[in-house]
Order: C-alpha cells, then sequence, then structure tokens
C-alpha cells in the first residue's frame, strides 16, 4: 500500500476552491486555511491590514507582514514584482494561501484603493495559474 506524503487537496478546507482566484473570506477561518496551506506544503502569507488609514500604510503593513525584502519599492507595481518575479526564480514553487484581513475602507484608503489592492492579487493569481502553481487569496474588509 502506497502512503501519501501529502493530502489531497479534498482533505483540506481548500477543496472546491478554485487553484487561482482572489474571493472573500467569508466562510473560511483564518487557521482553517493555515491548516490547509500546511496539509499541501504551500506558502502561507497573512496580514492583518486593520490598523492601515492609507496606500503607505497598507503597503509598510504588507512588507512587514510578508517579510518582503528590503528593496521592496512600496508601490502596487513593487508589490506585484515582489510576488512574482523573485519568487518565481527562487525554484519550484508549491502554491500559496494568501490572506489580507480587514482591508480598511478609510478616505485614504478608498474603494478604488481597495481595488487597485485587490487587481494586484488578481493579477499574482494570473502569473501562477500560467506557471500551473496554485494561489488562493482570501480578504475580507474593516
Amino acid at each position: 500500500m502506497e502512503t501519501r506524503l501529502r493530502p489531497d487537496i479534498a482533505d483540506t478546507p481548500l477543496k472546491g476552491v478554485r487553484s487561482n482566484i482572489v474571493q472573500s473570506i467569508r466562510a473560511f477561518r483564518v487557521q482553517d486555511l493555515q491548516d490547509g496551506a500546511r496539509a499541501l506544503g504551500q506558502h502561507f502569507l497573512y496580514a492583518n491590514l486593520a490598523n492601515a488609514q492609507s496606500k503607505q500604510d497598507v503597503l509598510d503593513l504588507l512588507a512587514q507582514q510578508f517579510i518582503l525584502p528590503a528593496h521592496f519599492g512600496k508601490n502596487f507595481d513593487a508589490l506585484y514584482d515582489c510576488m512574482t518575479d523573485p519568487v518565481h526564480k527562487s525554484g519550484p514553487q508549491p502554491g500559496f494561501v494568501v490572506v489580507l484581513e480587514q482591508i480598511p475602507a478609510t478616505a485614504k484608503f478608498d474603494k478604488e484603493a481597495r481595488e487597485q489592492l485587490l487587481d494586484i492579487f488578481r493579477d499574482t493569481a494570473d502569473y501562477w495559474a500560467d506557471r500551473k502553481i496554485p494561489f488562493r487569496c482570501f480578504y475580507s474588509f474593516l
């Protein structure tokens, strides 16, 4: 009898979730998503953005909580670059589960800014889909 080293996705809370998607966290608990990522051997990235008031605050918190490289330019283009190219160049990737919790809704981080942020993660999901690597991003608003 053959023993699997990693469980099938059907054995995790991620069952039924497309491999490359950005979606509301709604029915998921952060701990379950982290456990699912761990079970599948995938990277888990978590950021709580509740204390952010502006785009710069959001980027600072992402840099800190995702442990982005020191050269991170703290703009949306640089965020996309950090989520794709250097990671891709570091070798084969097992997949990603990303949680953006409590994205702010403030005058300095309005609906347009929130959509721009989510677009970065949608573009990142597309980037990894082209390489057949799962990238699932879950978000909630404050």
